[in-house]
């Protein structure tokens, strides 16, 4: 089962030079049946990393490029009515896919991200009183700009919260983007590339993941972390149990891609800026720089077991 991650991990780093972090993160969101947001600068890859996961992963796939103007409906669905049968016939939207890229969806109206917040939560979507479930497995990338820029919309907590990870991508390195430069278009070499994994083969290693062990001494460190953010002064409100949940969740799943059957203390360091970062506030004004730097501070005052 590792060998086939390794795969798709060093297939994918042929499309995304030099990010195998980013690959194997967002790899462990998805064994974790968490969604993923990638909040970057337009042109960095978040668009080609969705396109690499589904291709790979032999998802089906849709993209919703959101926009100020966009309707709950255009992402859920719409109801027409039939003149042949007299009555009304739902057609899904493109959230009906296991692989959604909702792209900058900070560019969309609150009413509109919302409309994503039922089908992540419940993989089911409500439309004219009648509920829809969505295909297994079901797994939401978004992509959003940075907040500075204009025309944006920030994403309320409650649905931030939804996101099991937010990860950056960043510039590539010196080497790496001179083979981009230099090389040919990463979207037609993706083309060429046979898919590493099948449905099955997925959902067997999302399972796998439930059943990695966790000892007493990891779930006492990862208490001490959701605890010391409750008692600090240095954060707005603690992280909540589905904060730790997902800590957990995603510890088991880097577990698993690094071909354990247990999670250690590294495993938990190495998903927590990733699943903590977008759910802590500092008490005070501080930049985003800064920010950055307090998931480093939580480390460094939790003790490792």
């Amino acid at each position: 089962m590792s060998s086939d991650l390794n795969r798709v991990i060093e297939t994918a780093g042929e499309i995304l030079l030099g990010k195998t972090q980013v690959i194997k993160l967002s790899l462990a969101c998805l064994l974790a049946q968490g969604h993923l947001l990638i909040e970057d600068l337009p042109g960095v890859g978040k668009t080609t990393l969705a396109h690499t996961l589904a291709h790979l992963l032999g998802l089906h796939y849709q993209r919703i490029q959101f926009t100020s103007d966009m309707l709950p409906s255009d992402i859920i669905g719409v109801s027409v009515y039939q003149q042949k049968d007299q009555r009304f016939q739902f057609h899904p939207g493109p959230v009906f896919a296991q692989l959604v890229l909702a792209d900058e969806i900070n560019r969309a109206t609150p009413k509109a991200q919302s409309a994503l917040l039922e089908a992540m939560e419940e993989r089911q979507v409500t439309a004219d009183g009648e509920t829809h479930g969505l295909p297994e497995p079901f797994f939401v990338i978004a992509t959003q700009n940075p907040l500075h820029q204009i025309g944006t919309f920030p994403l309320p907590e409650s649905q931030l919260d939804r996101f099991l990870m937010r990860i950056p991508i960043g510039y590539p390195e010196r080497g790496a983007e001179r083979s981009l430069l230099t090389g040919e278009d990463r979207r037609e070499m993706l083309q060429r590339l046979p898919p590493g994994l099948n449905t099955e083969k997925l959902t067997a290693m999302q399972k796998k993941v439930r059943n990695i062990h966790v000892a007493d001494a990891l779930l006492d460190y990862c208490q001490d972390i959701l605890a010391h953010t409750r008692n600090s002064t240095d954060y707005r409100h603690g992280l909540s149990p589905r904060a730790g949940l997902a800590m957990l969740q995603s510890a088991k799943a880097w577990a698993l891609i690094e071909g354990r059957n247990q999670v250690l203390p590294e495993d938990l360091q190495a998903i927590l800026p990733a699943t903590v970062g977008h759910r802590l506030q500092a008490t005070g004004e501080i930049t985003s720089e800064q920010h950055d730097s307090l998931v480093q501070t939580l480390m460094e005052a939790v003790p490792i077991p």
